[in-house]
């Protein structure tokens, strides 16, 4: 069967390979210069350091299977995220920990006495069923904690209240009660040592996927294949006749030091008065390089244009019922699959989306044997 796929991102590239493997026809086009989609990855010619171009990205998984997948195509080191928090003139280290609360209260808790002050002094126990971003917050870790870090930093990075977010958004970050600084708690944690961008070239090195980049769809592409799977965003496949889907986009500052600037990977900045959400910088995405200039991006976040990069789906109501709209003219599609991130509306960690570009392709597969 001759394929087209549309994106050369992992969920293209994944399932391309699959269906490749398979015997399909496979042919994957791709708008941008590179492949990889946002994970895209490239060497700064002035200090060596890989540079995570669309932001950066952690692989963590606690799917063995996937993680043996990306260990197929390249060679992943150890790296364990750590992220710090600048607030009110100091630093601290998240996701909230022992050490966080110690230090932003000024006490010397165990584990159990932090845990107690947390439920019984600061944590709203009058929120039994948190309904928003907001409420999830003050019953979590009570108003001063929320303040600190997660009230301004959402803000900007949202563009609107946190009492108009759900409560999942904030659902998956952890409140530790011991030191452990670890930003993702999966079993599997690491980095591509070459970049994100060589693993996906490798998954797409078979003879049966024929690559094309700088080439966006046409319609008439579709009709010289036989199937057609669509990763690129829901809406736009069709010309977004019912409306454009809501997503938030970043803009980078970049620029470069000599030495360390910040001494870790990821800087947040909470204070809503502090335009930009975070700092990175690269080089400690990398600790096993070792370079002596840094090159760093300011991350801030705004409403997302026609021309802009899509990064994070909004999914508020009016984004959910347009959404209910746009799957029900998919489901009505002959020959035509959509996948991953844009092409399901949805937030997804790459983990997450090579599971689903797997699981689809196999299911392909065994329904045209």
């Amino acid at each position: 069967m001759k394929i087209l796929i549309v994106g050369a991102g992992l969920s293209g590239a994944v399932a391309g390979r699959v269906l490749a493997e398979a015997g399909h026809q496979i042919t994957i086009i791709e708008s941008r210069p590179h492949v990889a989609g946002n994970c895209h990855t490239e060497r700064c010619s002035d200090t060596g350091v890989l540079v995570h171009v669309y932001g950066p990205h952690i692989f963590h998984t606690g799917d063995a299977e996937v993680w043996d997948y990306v260990n197929r195509f390249a060679r992943f080191r150890p790296y364990r995220h750590q992220v710090m928090s600048t607030s009110h003139g100091a630093v601290y280290s998240l996701p909230i920990n022992l050490h966080t609360i110690n230090q932003f209260f000024g006490r010397t808790f165990s584990p159990e006495e932090a845990r107690r002050f947390i439920e019984d002094s600061q944590a709203d126990r009058s929120i039994t069923d948190p309904q928003s971003f907001e409420e999830q917050a003050l019953r979590f870790v009570g108003p001063a904690l929320y303040e600190a870090f997660f009230k301004g930093y959402t803000e900007k990075q949202w563009g609107c209240a946190p009492s108009e977010l759900p409560a999942s958004i904030l659902k998956r970050l952890p409140l530790r009660f011991n030191y452990d600084t670890n930003y993702f708690a999966h079993p599997f944690q690491g980095m591509p040592e070459d970049g994100y961008t060589p693993m996906v070239e490798a998954i797409l090195d078979h003879p049966g996927i024929d690559l094309h980049l700088e080439t966006p769809f046409d319609a008439d592409m579709a009709g010289r294949a036989d199937h057609l799977i669509w990763t690129g965003p829901l809406d736009m496949y069709f010309g977004a006749r019912l409306g454009r889907l809501g997503y938030r986009t970043l803009d980078f500052e970049r620029f470069t030091h000599d030495g360390d600037y910040q001494g870790c990977a990821v800087m947040n900045y909470g204070d809503a008065d502090v335009p930009h959400t975070r700092v990175t910088e690269h080089k400690h995405f990398a600790p096993w390089e070792s370079h002596e200039g840094s090159v760093l991006y300011r991350e801030t976040s705004r409403t997302c244009g026609p021309e802009d990069i899509p990064y994070y789906p909004i999914r508020l109501v009016k984004e959910k019922a347009m959404l209910a709209e746009y799957e029900q003219l998919a489901r009505a599609e002959e020959g035509v699959s959509f996948l991953g991130r844009l092409g399901t509306y949805r937030y997804l960690d790459m983990d997450v989306t090579i599971r689903e570009a797997l699981d689809f392709a196999r299911g392909f597969v065994a329904a045209w044997r």
